[in-house]
């Protein structure tokens, strides 16, 4: 019997789904919850598996496709009477997500990261396919990109998943005289724009056309911050926490928000009003394979710094894996961008629209400064804040940053619940 299986729902206000990559082909023999397709929305990427075992009669949409929700998707043979299975089934039946702590079975809206493999006896007997091997799409795009075969790959990760590292040294392993490497073809090499790296160009085309920018620089002195931050990993030691600097840049930030409330804010042009928001959800940019991702700090506000520690730690470690839900991916209300030690000295970073500005963090290094007359060796970061100059003026923007680097320079009150 042909089984029409639709695009789910898969996440509150979503209504289509771009098609990344498709996991079978049509003809292929399926197993009941095997991986099918990688459809992504906004900034998460779902692995939605079989809703039932059978053979893939056709694939309604290409790869880069848009596929609205409550459009067929895929048409399985599953050999089955309409009247034996219910119709909805396709849309309840979902794949398990890792989670470090026991949490209810999530919905299409969790990013899937690993999908368990179908065991031989579920398959059909007369032409059961391999076992699926547990990677997550960011390791399958990095087997694909080094031409390495998931399938002999020895994998070292939880339930027998394979990680980047797995995936990396199977590629650097020595192989045998008989087998050498194929050289790289000449010439050269076109790479599918979709995925996370259309939706990207299209948010920063969108903001980039809507946002009058204009990018205001600062210089800290971040001497005392460094000093702070070693008391604060020393006495954090024992609950296994170590602090970059990113928790107190965030802290400080969030402070200055509340005395400028313009810069946490966007603009309902139909309404011809300003919404000033007073939740303080911090976006901080995190760079993964596939791309530029902003997992956000929910009410940044409502956390000590040594919070914020852990939080971004978790929320980059689920977006490096594949891990992070719409939700950790979406509502932020200001971002912050950071490239830690790769930070370099200024840069004019692209505004998150339909925020009104984004801060731009650079490294930390030691530099000659005078102070008193006299040339000393300090700690020194710069501070880059681009703003949509619509909504916010040069003044009001350096006055921002202005709070924001003396809450850094001579911290104490504002960082005391961490040390």
């Amino acid at each position: 019997m042909a089984y029409e299986f639709k695009l789910p729902d898969i996440g509150e206000g979503v209504v289509e789904g771009e098609i990344v990559r498709w996991l079978v082909n049509e003809g292929d023999v399926l197993a009941q919850d095997q991986p099918m397709v990688e459809v992504m929305t906004d900034k998460a990427t779902v692995e939605i598996p079989a809703p039932r075992a059978g053979k893939v009669l056709s694939r309604h949409y290409a790869e880069g496709d848009i596929c609205p929700v409550g459009k067929v998707l895929i048409t399985i043979d599953d050999g089955v009477a309409s009247a034996a299975i219910p119709a909805d089934t396709g849309k309840k039946r979902r794949t398990s997500v890792s989670s470090p702590a026991p949490t209810p079975a999530p919905s299409a809206e969790v990013q899937t990261a690993s999908v368990v493999a179908p065991s031989p006896a579920s398959l059909p007997p007369a032409s059961a396919p391999p076992a699926e091997v547990l990677a997550t799409p960011a390791t399958r795009k990095l087997a694909r990109e080094l031409g390495v075969n998931l399938s002999s790959v020895r994998a070292s990760g939880p339930a027998g998943r394979v990680t980047h590292d797995d995936v990396r040294r199977a590629y650097e392993a020595p192989l045998a005289p008989s087998a050498p490497r194929p050289a790289p073809a000449a010439g050269d090499v076109r790479v599918p724009f979709r995925g996370l790296r259309r939706k990207i160009a299209e948010r920063m085309a969108l903001s980039k056309q809507k946002a009058a920018h204009f990018t205001y620089v600062e210089e800290v002195d971040a001497s005392a911050l460094v000093t702070l931050r070693s008391r604060a990993n020393a006495r954090l030691a024992s609950q296994n926490v170590k602090l970059s600097f990113l928790p107190f840049i965030v802290k400080a930030t969030v402070d200055a928000l509340k005395r400028f409330p313009q810069l946490n804010a966007t603009l309902d042009e139909s309404a011809a009003e300003i919404i000033q928001r007073r939740s303080y959800h911090i976006g901080v940019a995190a760079a993964t394979d596939d791309g530029l991702v902003v997992p956000v700090l929910r009410d940044a506000d409502r956390l000590s710094v040594a919070d914020l520690g852990r939080e971004i730690e978790r929320l980059a470690a689920a977006t490096k894996a594949g891990r992070a839900t719409r939700q950790e991916l979406t509502g932020s209300t200001f971002t912050i961008t950071s490239l830690g030690t790769l930070g370099g000295l200024m840069a004019t970073p692209v505004i998150n629209f339909p925020e009104v500005a984004i801060l731009g963090v650079h490294k930390i290094a030691k530099r000659p400064v005078v102070i008193d007359d006299k040339v000393e060796i300090r700690d020194m970061m710069n501070l880059s804040i681009s703003v949509d100059h619509r909504l916010v003026d040069g003044h009001e923007a350096a006055a921002f940053v202005a709070m924001i680097k003396e809450s850094l320079e001579t911290p104490g009150l504002l960082f005391l619940d961490t040390i």
